[in-house]
């Protein structure tokens, strides 16, 4: 066992702020080794969302390498913060809310804390109604039924039978969410290495596949303009052999038109405006048609706008894992060594998001070229969930399902139950649990009702994410700046001890440089000239709040 590991010796039993799930996980229980570590990475970084990562990009016109070494790259980035925040973690054997109580205060803690709580309640709530979706899937493949287009009960069904087995994790505790993803972690990687191989056999080859990105990057329509006039201009995928797979198309929102022979050529229009495409192939006398797309206007990129896009996505991705690098010591507290810790975040996080994010260009490389109702770029199934649907033989999509299932459970319970668990615990100790708050969780997350708005809650959650960088630059910069990896473990336990801050419960300096780091990364919201900061919204809120922080914070308080 590390001798960097502080013990706790006083006795705070009798603290409100005490409680056995928020106290120091002894040397004995630090049960968690680099490969524990390295599993709970794979198995919250295997979901959708991962799979759907390259396909934003590629849809902006980056090609299939860029996308993959953005994520590469932002994934290192964001896992050196994640390794730093989680060092407390191991050295102190306490969750963020007790770490936090050092540099916000002990009531301060609670805005961070909570707010970190809140947005997990809302992803657990949407992973769960996609979970349960997928039992729903399962049913339906099993029964030879038809699955219903809207909310139905069968839905509700599926949903209240996938949030029961995440609550079942949660009421058993830590070390089932242990096994749960040290079992998961080798299916998930396998999985991800058949679908490789699907894609690399049905395509009879690897480079063959990877070609295909390139139709990828195109939209099926755009407007051009030329001397004063306005052309749109067609994009058909092509099939293996490079025939296009368009025979014709038809702007739906000319009413003077019908459909007409697919042409390459730039087409002369009238005016740029909710100009709509559709595309149909009628060989061997089946009708295929595709989704109807609205052109967009495309001006010429200088290399300075795609540098710039570069650091938008960079940001982007830097994001997605915003959230867990505030909370990371929740999970590090069970590791035995720093090095644990370090070697299992380096090699669970950003390898296994750039090997799935490679799994779904590659998949759905194959996909365009493999189905034929496929017409379009905008048409390509990038959500697994699309590529499932296109398969009929019901033991794919059972098993298809169940890698849903199992890579779903995996992400919701280490990235969206442990956190808030300890954050509603933080706020009564002794009353409310680890599983008491991890029930709450379930409830809230049924409360947003994400069967109504899961694009709109998506969107949201993402956003307040990029503004949490905050919380995180505030943190390191009290760790390791101004206390030297100094904490005084007794303390964070007393109500009116060391990080009380006068009895008051908040760090003035904290405060001030939390909603000034927030403000800053706002303002760019509403002032267009200054807009960039908030597109890059996580490094402007980390930057300003850590500088901030430490002119403040002349010497711990």
């Amino acid at each position: 066992m590390s001798k960097d590991i502080v013990e706790l010796y006083e006795d705070v039993s009798d603290s409100p702020l005490y409680s056995e799930d928020l106290a120091p996980v002894p040397p004995s229980q630090r049960t968690w080794s680099k490969w524990h570590l390295a599993a709970i990475w794979v198995g919250m970084a295997v979901c959708i969302p991962t799979y759907l990562l390259a396909s934003y990009m590629i849809k902006t016109g980056l090609n299939w390498y860029e996308a993959l070494i953005i994520i590469g790259l932002a994934n290192l980035i964001i896992t050196v913060p994640m390794v730093l925040n989680g060092h407390a973690g191991v050295k102190y054997g306490i969750p963020f809310p007790v770490i936090g109580r050092a540099a916000f205060g002990t009531k301060g803690v609670h805005l961070a804390s909570v707010t970190r709580g809140i947005i997990a309640c809302g992803w657990f709530g949407v992973q769960t109604w996609i979970g349960g979706l997928a039992i729903y899937a399962i049913f339906n493949a099993v029964t030879g039924s038809t699955g219903e287009l809207g909310l139905s009960f069968g839905k509700f069904v599926g949903f209240v039978i996938f949030w029961f087995i995440n609550m079942y994790f949660i009421w058993k505790g830590t070390e089932s969410i242990k096994w749960l993803e040290t079992y998961s972690a080798p299916i998930l990687i396998i999985i991800g290495l058949i679908l490789i191989y699907w894609s690399y056999a049905k395509a009879d080859g690897f480079s063959v596949v990877l070609d295909q990105s390139v139709q990828l990057e195109k939209t099926a329509a755009t407007i051009t303009s030329k001397e004063g006039d306005y052309y749109l201009n067609l994009n058909s995928l092509k099939d293996k052999e490079g025939n296009v797979k368009v025979m014709e198309y038809n702007i739906v929102s000319d009413d003077n038109t019908t459909w007409q022979t697919y042409t390459e050529a730039p087409i002369l229009i009238a005016n740029t405006e909710n100009v709509q495409v559709q595309f149909r192939n009628t060989d061997e006398g089946k009708e295929v048609l595709s989704s109807v797309v609205t052109a967009s206007v495309v001006e010429t990129e200088s290399s300075g706008s795609k540098l710039w896009s570069y650091l938008l996505w960079l940001t982007a991705m830097v994001g997605f894992w915003a959230t867990m690098s505030i909370s990371i010591a929740d999970i590090t507290r069970y590791a035995a060594t720093q090095k644990d810790q370090v070697v299992g975040q380096f090699t669970g996080l950003p390898l296994t998001m750039m090997l799935y994010s490679f799994v779904g260009i590659f998949v759905t490389c194959a996909a365009v070229i493999n189905f034929k109702d496929v017409l379009i770029a905008d048409d390509a199934p990038w959500d697994p969930v699309s590529l499932i649907a296109k398969f009929q033989n019901p033991v794919v999509v059972v098993i298809a399902q169940v890698f849903m299932i199992i890579a779903t459970l995996s992400t919701n319970i280490a990235a969206n139950v442990i956190a808030p668990s300890n954050a509603f615990s933080n706020l009564w100790p002794k009353k409310i649990n680890f599983k008491m708050g991890g029930t709450i969780t379930g409830i809230i997350g049924i409360i947003i009702m994400p069967w109504w708005l899961l694009d709109i809650i998506s969107t949201f959650l993402i956003i307040v994410s990029g503004l949490l960088g905050p919380v995180l630059g505030i943190m390191i910069a009290d760790y390791f700046l101004i206390r030297k990896k100094q904490m005084n473990l007794a303390e964070l336990f007393k109500v009116d001890g060391e990080y009380s801050y006068g009895k008051t419960g908040f760090n003035r300096a904290a405060m001030i440089s939390l909603f000034v780091g927030v403000a800053t990364a706002l303002i760019g919201y509403w002032v267009s000239a200054v807009s960039f900061l908030y597109s890059l919204s996580w490094f402007t809120g980390f930057i300003i709040s850590f500088v901030l922080y430490c002119l403040l914070m002349k010497k711990p308080s």
